[in-house]
């Protein structure tokens, strides 16, 4: 059953809009007097090409893959990232690396990695969930691009944001 509302008559200056007008002209004429005597309102425009906000510590960006001191690829191709990832942002192909390996105890490693960042809702569970310590998520708030092709990030793009992470897991030493 729908709610009927009942509202208020207006009055006859209400109806004309009267005191809005007026209201929007005092604190326009407000505005233009204290610029005119040269005071300052407290508020600062930012110059954002040159000024960046800082962000705050636990700010979650955008996520990137990283790479270890010896310049190779953390990603092992497990999936976790993208199972748990709710808006399913992020598509991973993985790839097996060929018997007796220079890397250890590696033998996956992710052949294809995208992430959709016009999907992501940015909430960190990739970053939480990775084993391997190889999703970061950025303090750079700036993701832009003039086509929408331009905002899925493949994995070579997502590499070079990402950039080199010490490593704290040491999975390529045998054992």
């Amino acid at each position: 059953m729908p709610l009927t509302v009942q509202r208020r008559k207006l009055t006859w200056s209400e109806k004309l809009y009267l005191p809005a007008i007026v209201g929007g002209i005092a604190i326009t004429m407000r505005h233009f007097l204290r610029a005119l005597l040269g005071r300052k309102t407290g508020r600062v425009t930012m110059e954002y090409p040159e000024q960046k906000w800082r962000v705050p510590a636990g700010y979650r960006g955008a996520p990137t893959l990283v790479r270890d001191p010896d310049g190779r690829e953390k990603c092992v191709g497990c999936q976790l990232c993208e199972f748990i990832c709710p808006p399913r942002a992020i598509t991973i192909k993985p790839g097996q690396l060929p018997g007796g390996s220079k890397d250890g105890n590696v033998e996956r490693y992710a052949e294809e990695f995208e992430i959709d960042m016009l999907r992501c809702i940015y909430c960190g569970l990739c970053e939480e969930v990775c084993p391997e310590e190889a999703i970061f998520l950025r303090e750079d708030y700036t993701v832009t691009g003039y086509r929408r092709s331009d905002l899925v990030h493949n994995k070579q793009k997502l590499l070079e944001l990402g950039g080199v992470h010490p490593d704290r897991i040491f999975k390529w030493k045998d054992k």
